[in-house]
């Protein structure tokens, strides 16, 4: 009877807390809003971080940063913690900003350039059918450009000033924006890139673009995970940063991580380029 009796109890005491829980105060991370492209045909869910005193009716403008892989069962909440983290008072390594997630991505199709053919995809040890819609960046990157970048603008407190963040894909993204928009950021991190796709066409064309289309100072991250792993792609990354680190326009950083694979990396390379492009911290104060 006793022990009937402190099941009871404790069943109660579990469903009040239970309930003194979820009347709590919730925890917001961010806002997630609806942005329809006519450049795409299609509906984009933007994730949007917010530093902690942004207040809409103030004159505090903030950099922003976008990051292309941002759903929130991508690298939205982990992104936007590290800003966080990087920008707390006591850290102070990264300025207050804005993050921006595009969630819904089509990677395969968005993050890709268009290709003559495609029988180097099973070279690259891929089946063509995992590639069912594929170059599409010419869209994506016009779509940023005219429609996500303004709305942003627009209706956020943006001081003019951007970082791109992608990997893999959208590292191989990344790149041809820094190579053919670089007006649109000033501030690149590019992580892993998958610079294989189109038979490293667009990297080997890296130098010309450059010289075309660089017209500003630009600040470049390039983060790549352990060799063994992959060595072609670490090999593609090694081809680049020579590129890269020989502009006299580009502030250029190059990371590597033997402690992390491509599955792993975005978030030490994250926090690592915070560290390195921006070097704030007791050590340089």
């Amino acid at each position: 009877m006793i022990g009937n009796r402190m099941l009871i109890l404790l069943i109660f005491f579990i469903f009040n807390t239970d309930c003194l829980a979820q009347n709590g105060t919730p925890l917001l991370m961010g806002r997630s809003e609806i942005l329809h492209s006519k450049v795409l045909g299609e509906d984009r869910m933007i994730n949007i971080y917010l530093p902690d005193n942004y207040n809409p009716n103030d004159s505090v403008r903030y950099p922003i940063v976008y990051v292309l892989d941002g759903g929130v069962d991508e690298d939205f909440f982990h992104i936007a913690g590290i800003v966080r983290f990087s920008t707390q008072p006591w850290i102070d390594r990264f300025p207050q900003s804005i993050v921006v997630g595009i969630g819904g991505n089509t990677r395969r199709r968005d993050f890709t350039f268009p290709v003559e053919n495609t029988d180097f995809i099973e070279k690259e040890g891929f089946q063509k059918a995992s590639f069912p819609s594929y170059g599409g960046s010419d869209k994506y990157r016009t779509f940023m450009k005219n429609e996500l970048i303004p709305y942003i603008s627009g209706n956020y407190k943006s001081n003019g000033k951007q970082t791109l963040i992608g990997e893999s894909l959208a590292g191989l993204l990344s790149v041809e924006i820094l190579l053919k928009q670089p007006e649109l950021f000033d501030d690149y991190i590019i992580i892993s890139p998958s610079l294989w796709w189109g038979e490293e066409s667009l990297f080997k064309k890296a130098e010309k673009f450059l010289q075309g289309n660089l017209k500003k100072d630009v600040k470049v991250y390039l983060g790549v995970p352990n060799k063994e792993e992959d060595v072609r792609m670490y090999d593609e990354a090694i081809a680049l940063s020579d590129i890269l680190n020989n502009n006299k326009k580009i502030h250029f950083v190059f990371d590597y991580m033997p402690d992390e694979l491509h599955s792993t990396v975005i978030h030490q390379a994250v926090y690592n380029a915070f560290k390195k492009l921006y070097p704030k911290t007791f050590y340089s104060k």
